[in-house]
């Protein structure tokens, strides 16, 4: 096949999350409500973490940089789709379409990777105590930090390089509510090469498996740990430092998991879409409810920034 984009189209359709009429205002409704408590939680998150003196360690350096993907995530994907329940057609430029695939595959894939660091983090915590200082330096936080955006954007290169060089059919319609990968190769007719399709599968592959592995492994020693453990105070508190992270893990993967790794077809393109919402708009706003309700000393830090405003 001769390499090169040799289509003439300049613009998709997306199909949306459903074409019932008198769904579109309350589901605008509901997805606008649910973008807004995104924002305000990971932003609010960020903030509460740079201004809290209490919370200057790995665990919410972590998060926030966890927060930041989900609102840069939520951003890529939400506002186009609060247009989609408006506007009669539901169009969007090759351009445009090609720029939300690049920024959702640099976040989605930094999510996986910043859930697994996080996972590592418990690790060295709970396993290593007396270590973590100096396992968990401030260099070394940087460093996986800086490592998890290099690999989002070099996964979101390389899928976007190879869509770059294939070749579209008549078709324009994208059966879902973004441009995400699995809707490009199979709902579009890209005539696309054995090995495009071989790479795109093995990335898949790696961008799931392998931060759940380390998850896995992490969660592994942990458990091992804390059951060595003999006062029932010492079990507890150690497990809940480490049940928000796998609550949150649980939702992403789970859901993730489902989308990426079932055997594509039309009809679980269909239950895909309901589900990739869990991962591309529920996840981003559950994330700080998760780790702001059940953490005590990010609810210590906000009381505390709250009686300051209050006092002054």
């Amino acid at each position: 096949m001769e390499r090169g984009n040799h289509s003439t189209v300049t613009k998709f359709f997306l199909s949306g999350l459903t074409d019932q009429p008198e769904l579109q205002l309350p589901l605008f409704l509901l997805f606008l409500g649910i973008y807004l408590l995104t924002v305000l939680g990971n932003l609010g998150t960020i903030i509460l973490i740079l201004l809290s003196s209490h919370l200057k360690t790995p665990m919410y350096f972590f998060l926030s940089s966890l927060s930041f993907i989900d609102l840069c995530q939520s951003t890529v994907i939400t506002p186009k789709m609060l247009m989609i329940f408006l506007m009669v057609k539901n169009d969007i430029s090759y351009t445009e379409c090609i720029i939300q695939l690049y920024f959702f595959v640099i976040f989605v894939v930094s999510e996986c990777y910043m859930l697994a660091a996080m996972a590592y983090d418990r690790y060295v915590a709970i396993c290593n105590p007396l270590l973590y200082s100096i396992i968990m330096s401030q260099h070394k936080c940087l460093s996986l930090v800086l490592g998890v955006y290099i690999l989002g954007i070099v996964c979101a290169s390389a899928h976007v390089g190879c869509i770059f060089r294939v070749d579209f059919c008549k078709s324009d319609l994208i059966n879902h509510y973004f441009c995400d990968l699995i809707s490009f190769f199979f709902f579009i007719n890209l005539s696309i090469s054995y090995i495009h399709f071989e790479c795109y599968s093995l990335s898949r592959l790696m961008n799931t498996i392998f931060p759940t592995l380390t998850i896995l492994i992490s969660y592994v020693f942990i458990i091992i740990s804390i059951l060595r453990i003999k006062s029932t105070e010492g079990r507890s508190k150690a497990f809940s430092t480490c049940s928000s992270h796998i609550s949150a893990v649980a939702i992403f993967f789970g859901s993730a998991a489902f989308m990426y790794l079932k055997p594509s077809s039309s009809s679980s393109i269909d239950e895909g879409k309901i589900c990739s919402i869990f991962y591309t708009i529920f996840v981003p706003m559950l994330n700080p409810l998760i780790y702001s309700l059940r953490n005590k000393n990010v609810n210590t830090a906000l009381k505390k920034i709250l009686e300051r405003r209050s006092f002054f």
